[in-house]
């Protein structure tokens, strides 16, 4: 055990017997502060079993036993170990403490657990699992619960990966199964028929070699959830290390190999995800992948975060003092916001509420959040807010030496400091943007810089003996022996056109513009706003006494130009039945086109005499876009309502010529109202060869990349329609060479 910030030693200990000896996992205990560790053995002489009065103090059979080890958290010291398993192979892969300081324990077995307690497990409902999930009192001598979960057959089901005991005590689990186990040496008996409850994906049916979530009632009542995820076919999912986790939540999160392999599916992703491509190479095709899933039983909770406008997480400022408190996991119905300062207490519906402390102190804020819904029905979190009024204000000035040609400058510093609080000889620390800073106090500082440009110069306020630190004062230094006048702004724009302009002078002190419609500034960095179309010459006169040339302009002009009219109709109106709609863009001074059709389809076209035909899968009112741009970058757009009918439909070709001549190569599922489907195509020998769950997509008569020969397939079609209705359609498709 290491101190907090890992500069020493404060305990270190062996653990074990003279048989082989693996401590897999361990947890601290949030009300005395003792450390268990778990895991498996053979040794039948584990240390501390005697200790004190323990479940198991002797080797209970099999191959190993699990076992769980308590040590004091301070010392370091053993205090009581027991066995934990039957007469068959046992391995203890999570531990977890409850809030009440009571263990969880989670493994596998290859004989049954006994049953205790488990209203689970009543009426022969999984007894026979090889996964088994117990509640122990803090002392390891008596059970609240023993649980068992699987399909029951000679081997365990998964190998386990994370465990959980979430706030409201539900138990969670995750673990994987499949081939690789057997293949690598250790008997599996795969995932193909664990109990599914409440799966987030129910239409995954899965392939024996996937990923299984479980997670279990408070006192083991009953199954909250249990469900597959991964790839279909091909090479089995797995974790290679500890890599996956669930958080206090009870959100899980998984790192993941995923191997599409021969025949595989790929690995499930989800829209907007940074890379939806398995970049893997040959063979099992192999990459990272990453998924994450929130099961919701946790209950409500509350996680407090207060932020200062400028700096997130802060805890400290100057009084007036706004800050901005956010419950992080904003899931409950109701907040109740208590700010310690005697003000009342603020109650809302939404997870975010300001507050301005107005006197200095220390204030403990306490946030509840509740949901009466759930579980725990609330939660209370804390953070500590210090409000002082010792700030300080902070500011310079820079004075441009002679000669002309110089480059030196004399910074002075005109911070002021509160009463009675002088500033130190390290209050500020200045940063002249060349690579160079100096610490100082409030002293006058001079700076020759090396080169010509543009210096953003900082004074910070570094001292937090001041509330306000690390405020900063800034200012723009453009060295140069001579004045050069020079500015950036985009070449266009549309009307109404808020124009920007970047002012990137050499030198310079001040500055005068003419916008080219008669009106001026003298602004450093200007915007103006242009309301008529029209070509405009825009000037920049940079002045600078402190150089050897005193003034140098420059021009620049742009083009202002009007947005596209945006017009379209469409036909027939109103739309029939399982009929495509066909729209004609009549929009006028626009080169591209983006038409939104309300489904989530969209389609871009670069003519207005294109033909677009949009066929709508359900019956309902969409919100049909188009979007129009010009040559400038000038936008507009227009939207009309539409109301489709839709009557489902559907309907699979029988036959097909995947013969590369572009015409009837691939055979699809053809419909309307289509909003799910499960499509798989077979050989005569009953072998799948296709499985598709997109209408778009279709079989190419390639199995593992070969072309088959011409034969009959046969097909099973599972549908689900817009309207809710499911349908199985079979058939057979004659593949034609």
């Amino acid at each position: 055990m290491l101190n907090s910030n890992l500069s020493n030693v404060v305990f270190a200990t062996h653990f074990g017997g003279t048989g082989q000896d693996a401590c897999f996992v361990l947890d601290v205990s949030p009300t005395t502060g003792n450390i268990y560790v778990a895991g498996a053995t053979t040794s039948t002489d584990l240390p501390g079993v005697n200790n004190q009065s323990v479940l198991h103090n002797t080797f209970q059979g099999g191959q190993t036993d699990g076992f769980i080890a308590m040590y004091n958290g301070t010392t370091g010291q053993l205090m009581a170990t027991t066995y934990m398993g039957n007469n068959g192979n046992d391995m203890l892969y999570g531990i977890q403490c409850d809030k009440a300081g009571f263990v969880y324990i989670m493994g596998t077995a290859t004989a049954a657990w006994t049953i205790r307690n488990s209203p689970f497990n009543n009426n022969n409902n999984q007894a026979a699992g090889k996964q088994f999930v117990a509640k122990i009192n803090p002392d390891l001598n008596a059970w609240v619960y023993s649980a068992n979960f699987g399909k029951g057959q000679q081997n365990p089901d998964i190998s386990p990966i994370a465990f959980l005991v979430d706030r409201c005590e539900n138990v969670y689990v995750s673990g994987w199964g499949g081939g690789i186990n057997s293949s690598q040496g250790y008997p599996n008996a795969g995932t193909n028929g664990m109990p599914i409850v409440n799966p987030v994906n129910p239409n995954f049916q899965g392939d024996g070699s996937d990923f299984y979530l479980f997670v279990l009632e408070k006192n083991a009542v009953r199954q909250l959830y249990g469900g597959l995820y991964g790839a279909f076919g091909g090479f089995g999912d797995h974790v290679d290390g500890g890599t996956s986790r669930f958080d206090a939540q009870g959100v899980i999160y998984h790192a993941v190999c995923s191997c599409k392999g021969q025949g595989g599916s790929g690995f499930p992703v989800t829209a907007g995800v940074d890379s939806d491509v398995n970049n893997g190479g040959q063979g099992a095709q192999c990459n990272l992948a990453v998924f994450k899933i929130a099961l919701d039983f946790a209950g409500v909770g509350s996680g407090l975060k207060s932020s200062i406008p400028g700096s997130t997480r802060d805890t400290s400022g100057c009084v007036p003092l706004l800050v901005n408190f956010t419950d992080t996991i904003a899931i409950a119905q109701k907040y109740i916001w208590n700010f310690g300062d005697g003000s009342a207490d603020v109650t809302t519906t939404t997870p975010t509420v300001p507050h301005t402390f107005n006197a200095p102190g220390t204030f403990r804020v306490r946030l509840i959040a509740i949901d009466s819904n759930t579980c725990n029905i609330a939660d209370t979190s804390f953070v500590n807010i210090r409000v002082r009024n010792d700030d300080a204000t902070v500011g310079f000035n820079s004075i441009k030496l002679l000669p002309c040609d110089s480059l030196k400058y004399e910074f002075v510093n005109t911070s002021v400091p509160p009463p009675n609080k002088p500033f130190r000889n390290n209050s500020f620390v200045w940063l002249f943007d060349d690579g160079t800073t100096l610490t100082t106090g409030n002293q006058r500082v001079t700076k020759a810089y090396a080169a010509s440009g543009t210096y953003n110069v900082r004074l910070i306020l570094t001292d937090t003996n001041y509330c306000n630190a690390p405020d900063t004062a800034f200012e723009v230094i453009r060295a140069a022996a001579a004045v050069e006048a020079r500015f950036t702004t985009p070449p266009s724009g549309c009307i109404p056109y808020n124009a920007s302009f970047n002012n990137i002078s050499i030198a310079g002190q001040t500055f005068f513009w003419r916008f080219g419609d008669g009106t001026t500034s003298t602004e450093r960095n200007p915007t103006h706003l242009y309301n008529t179309p029209g070509i405009y010459r825009i000037t920049l006169i940079a002045t600078d006494p402190g150089t050897c040339n005193l003034v140098d302009s420059t021009s620049f002009t742009i083009t202002v130009s009007s947005s596209p009219t945006v017009r379209f109709s469409f036909s027939p109106n109103p739309p029939e039945t399982n009929t495509p709609v066909t729209f004609v863009n009549t929009s006028t001074g626009g080169n591209y086109y983006r038409w939104l059709f309300g489904d989530g389809d969209s389609l871009v076209t670069t003519r207005t005499d294109t033909l677009v035909q949009h066929i709508y899968q359900r019956s309902a009112t969409f919100q049909v876009c188009l979007k129009a741009r010009n040559q400038f970058g000038c936008e507009a757009d227009s939207c009309v309502s539409l109301r489709s009918s839709v009557e489902p439909l559907v309907d699979v070709a029988s036959a097909f010529t995947p013969n590369g001549d572009g015409i009837n190569d691939i055979v699809r599922v053809r419909g309307f109202g289509i909003a799910r489907m499960n499509w798989r195509i077979f050989n005569r020998w009953g072998q799948l060869v296709y499985q598709g769950t997109n209408p778009n997509q279709g079989w190419d008569g390639k199995y593992q990349g070969v072309l088959q020969a011409q034969d009959v397939f046969n097909y099973v079609l599972d549908l689900e329609f817009s309207d809710g209705t499911k349908l199985q359609k079979k058939g057979d498709i004659t593949l034609l060479r």
